[in-house]
């Protein structure tokens, strides 16, 4: 496992997993160029990266999918706050525009392409073969090419701690998971999920339900109403826009009167649909990861080759600080003790 994470933790992870980025919709994009025009100082010097182009391509769960793909465009809107680069995204509404937008970019000389999704793998594959000038970086998916640079988590452990916070929590023994897509990925937030749960309930229920979507916010909304009707008081999400119907379906049920929690999944997603629903979040800090790879580029650091993997020694994923909220503190004590014991090695998440 790669470790750039620790050098940088005090710079960019160490205070804490909530930053002032996440919650906040996605900044606005150009209307002329759909990107975002470079910045100046406060003294009217340029700043260093006024010359560096950096696009993004999301898959098909869109920029405004208040979870993976907005956290990966507010991490290159802080590279655009703090260094002047133009930054810009194109989204896709099938896996058929991965490839045209990608050669977009690398038909413009753009400095750095990134390809936002486990999805996005092969066509990232494919453009950076076909362009080995140009930089490439992809998240969620491992790409074995000299100009692209790989950033994998570790759901699993993330996901263990959820699991914790459920399994202790539950008040019917019953809680539930729903997947977008049933890829490698999502099956990694799944699987360790239901290891935490097991860890501290083996009477618990796990119920499994996949939207086969990372963009159907409705099919989300069905998926979770099926597992709240059949008892389960806690649902975790790995769904993307298509979780949002999960956070609606909630909402719905608490305003019956019935109280039912949801666990957020990349960002601290109580910032977005409230206290009143959201239990805590695994988030994954895609932001973090985005911005470190794209700085790398404009100090001439890009590491084309390289597979980073990020885990909760690494501080990449993990529960945000609002978890105290609803999450009593006898329980984020014993989420903090199986953390350790993952960081220590002690316990080994299974990814499948």
């Amino acid at each position: 496992m790669k470790t750039w994470f620790k050098s940088t933790a005090g710079l960019m992870l160490a205070a804490t997993l909530v930053l002032s980025g996440c919650g906040t919709k996605p900044a606005p994009q150009d209307a002329a160029n759909g990107g975002s025009k470079p910045a100046e100082s406060s003294t009217g010097t340029s700043k260093k990266g006024e010359k560096f182009n950096i696009g993004m391509v999301t898959d098909i769960g869109g920029v405004n999918d208040k979870s993976f793909n907005q956290s990966a465009w507010e991490g290159l809107n802080e590279v655009k706050k703090e260094t002047g680069a133009n930054v810009k995204y194109q989204q896709s509404k099938s896996d058929a525009d991965f490839i045209p937008h990608l050669n977009s970019y690398v038909k413009d000389n753009y400095n750095l392409t990134w390809g936002i999704g486990f999805l996005m793998g092969d066509a990232i594959k494919t453009v950076a073969t076909q362009n080995p000038k140009s930089n490439f970086a992809i998240i969620d998916n491992v790409v074995e090419a000299p100009n692209v640079e790989s950033v994998t988590f570790a759901e699993q452990e993330g996901a263990y701690l959820t699991g914790v916070v459920a399994g202790l929590m539950t008040k019917t023994n019953k809680v539930g998971f729903v997947g977008g897509l049933e890829i490698p990925v999502v099956k990694r937030f799944e699987v360790g999920f239901k290891a935490g749960v097991a860890a501290v309930n083996p009477n618990a229920k796990v119920t499994i339900n996949y939207a086969a979507a990372f963009d159907k916010p409705d099919l989300g909304k069905a998926a979770a109403a099926t597992i709240y009707n059949d008892g389960a008081d806690i649902i975790f999400h790995a769904a993307g826009a298509t979780g949002n119907g999960v956070f609606n379906e909630a909402k719905d049920r608490v305003k019956a009167g019935k109280k039912v929690w949801v666990i957020g999944v990349d960002k601290d997603q109580s910032l977005e649909f409230g206290d009143d629903v959201t239990l805590t979040s695994m988030v994954k800090r895609v932001d973090q990861a985005v911005k470190r790879v794209t700085m790398d580029v404009i100090d001439g650091k890009f590491q084309g080759g390289k597979n980073v993997v990020l885990g909760l020694k690494d501080n990449g994923v993990g529960l945000p600080d609002t978890s105290k909220k609803n999450v009593p503190a006898d329980v984020l004590k014993k989420v903090d003790e199986y953390k350790e014991k993952i960081v220590k090695g002690e316990i080994k998440v299974p990814e499948k």
